[in-house]
């Protein structure tokens, strides 16, 4: 590699918001960079469909994009939310060609895109980026016990302000839209549930809600509000992938990643 193009690609891995990409080496980074593709996650745009092939490997910048389990009972279930600490995939990496869940944006933002097959090669050829993948996979494997374990035992409230917690750490700045409907999702109960949720943490005056936009005006004081479910996924988070980056908004030097971007 070229000194300039070296240069290039480090100043964008030092910069990089998805978590797992930034946390390869800047060699690994490199070679993966040639197979990545931008592209924006719309609000409610389906990434993955139920039991058809899965075309591409995503690996969000911004946002959150939500798994649903379809045609249950009761209509349809919220099982799991992917936002830049991973990537959508894992059937991928486990050697599967199909999902059971429905995945679309839930949270707009931008987001690297990969070819399913280039994806399977690289998990064949690059140990070091199969191990981190499977990291990460052991990561959202905890996630998913914590939350049931939450749902089980700990009050709306203190689940409402977790999730709270997790969408803000996904998202540039203090300010997002976040419907009841997603929250309903998310929490597993009725939207007049969110809505008195919502109304303790706004009366407490630890946020602001208007039509479905929050801004998080105390940030401590709702991880106060908060069950430890937050800080035990957080701590498996930064064991499992490693210290996490600064926030930043994509202004303050974000940039658009890898040079080859297109």
């Amino acid at each position: 590699m070229a000194r300039v193009a070296r240069h290039g690609v480090e100043e964008a891995h030092a910069a990089e918001s998805n978590r797992l990409l930034h946390a390869l080496s800047t060699d690994e980074y490199a070679y993966m960079s040639q197979l990545l593709t931008v592209a924006r996650l719309n609000l409610k745009e389906i990434l993955v469909e139920p039991e058809e092939p899965i075309a591409y490997v995503y690996f969000p910048r911004e946002g959150v994009i939500s798994m649903i389990a379809t045609e249950q009972e009761g209509g349809s279930v919220e099982v799991g939310t992917v936002g830049p600490e991973g990537f959508l995939g894992l059937p991928v990496l486990f050697g599967a060609e199909m999902a059971t869940t429905r995945c679309f944006a839930q949270i707009e933002g931008d987001a690297w895109r990969m070819d399913a097959d280039d994806f399977r090669r690289v998990i064949d050829e690059r140990p070091p980026v199969r191990k981190l993948m499977l990291r990460y996979a052991q990561y959202f494997t905890d996630q998913l016990s914590q939350s049931v374990a939450c749902n089980r035992i700990h009050t709306l409230e203190e689940r409402c302000a977790r999730w709270l917690l997790m969408t803000h750490d996904r998202v540039h700045g203090d300010t997002f839209e976040l419907t009841h409907e997603f929250l309903s999702l998310m929490l597993g109960v009725r939207r007049a549930g969110v809505t008195v949720a919502m109304g303790v943490l706004q009366g407490a005056e630890i946020l602001r809600y208007l039509r479905g936009r929050i801004t998080i005006i105390d940030r401590t004081r709702l991880e106060q509000a908060s069950c430890t479910c937050y800080r035990i996924t957080r701590e498996s988070q930064d064991r499992l992938l490693g210290p996490p980056r600064p926030r930043l908004s994509l202004s303050e030097g974000d940039g658009t990643g890898p040079e080859h971007a297109r």
